[in-house]
């Protein structure tokens, strides 16, 4: 799983189990849509970044297999926006040295691209040959790492300017997000909310905290102060959403006063997580996310999924 909605499968040496690779796509697709009644987009390639980008390519509901040796000119005609990891920033580099498609930037001498981009332009020389090459794609398929980061978020149905409401969703999603920090163990430092109004405007705002923490409280504290800082009163939200990043294993040194605080959120919210286990995820939870209840989509928290292990403490 690489992603919310995003996977990858590596079907090496399943042929007498699965078939050919474009077979065992077909079946993949067909149950998908029968079990879920959703579209998807399957990509097939030597490579992780080559099937990423024939998946793009085949969207909203196709399947596109790249054989192997093609993958040269299969790139050549993209954008070179269309390359995983190259955003807005690095387009514009690329267009002002006249890169504009992935045969443009394979066409560049590596030792340009290091002197220019750096180990970024090693990957990316990599990237335009369809090599998974710099970032994400270093580690092997299924590689178990740490998030970078956790976060939720939710669209309401009708957008809304009631504070009441905006910061009772801030309320529960800051619970969610610390309870997936819970089951993985991990405490984090840096806090950010994202806001979206009616009319699609979207900012993001962080605050780094002093100690890390995997605490609900902690981290709706502070969601809630960037947002009575940033938010234009009367002015209708359609999304909001809160992450925690900075990610760790340990949350520092606490003095002795503070530290027994916190050990007593962190037993009652444990607790609060073991309700919501056997009674759903509404069934407790801050106070201050009581008043602008929303159903949660299903893949908003993972942690509740049915068949989902806790990790132990």
């Amino acid at each position: 799983m690489a992603s919310i909605d995003e996977a990858y499968l590596d079907l090496t040496g399943c042929e007498r189990l699965l078939g050919p690779a474009l077979a065992a796509a077909h079946r993949l697709h067909e149950e998908v849509g029968r079990e879920t009644g959703l579209h998807c987009s399957i990509g097939i390639g030597a490579t992780r970044l080559v099937a990423k980008i024939a998946s793009d390519q085949a969207k909203p509901n196709g399947i596109l297999w790249v054989l192997p040796g093609t993958e040269p000119a299969f790139l050549a005609p993209l954008d070179v926006r269309k390359i995983p990891g190259v955003g807005p920033v690095t387009e514009k580099n690329l267009h002002e040295l006249g890169i504009r498609k992935v045969g443009d930037l394979a066409g560049m001498e590596t030792e340009n691209l290091e002197r220019k981009f750096g180990l970024w332009g090693l990957a990316l020389a990599g990237k335009a040959q369809g090599e998974d090459a710099g970032g994400w794609f270093d580690s092997p398929v299924g590689a178990g790492e740490d998030a970078k980061s956790i976060s939720h978020e939710t669209t309401y149905n009708q957008d809304t300017a009631d504070p009441e409401v905006l910061e009772s969703t801030l309320a529960q999603l800051s619970q969610m997000v610390g309870r997936r920090l819970r089951e993985s163990r991990l405490h984090g430092r840096t806090v950010q909310l994202k806001l979206r109004y009616s009319d699609f405007t979207t900012i993001t705002r962080a605050h780094t905290l002093p100690e890390a923490t995997q605490l609900d409280n902690v981290i709706y504290a502070a969601v809630r102060a960037l947002f009575r800082e940033n938010w234009r009163r009367g002015r209708k939200v359609r999304l909001l959403g809160v992450n925690v990043s900075s990610l760790g294993r340990g949350e520092g040194q606490l003095d002795l006063l503070d530290g027994e605080n916190k050990d007593k959120w962190r037993r009652a919210l444990e607790a609060a997580d073991r309700v919501r286990d056997r009674y759903g995820e509404r069934s407790v939870g801050l106070a201050g996310g009581l008043s602008g209840a929303w159903r949660e989509r299903v893949h908003e928290n993972a942690a509740g999924l049915p068949g989902k292990k806790r990790t132990p403490s």
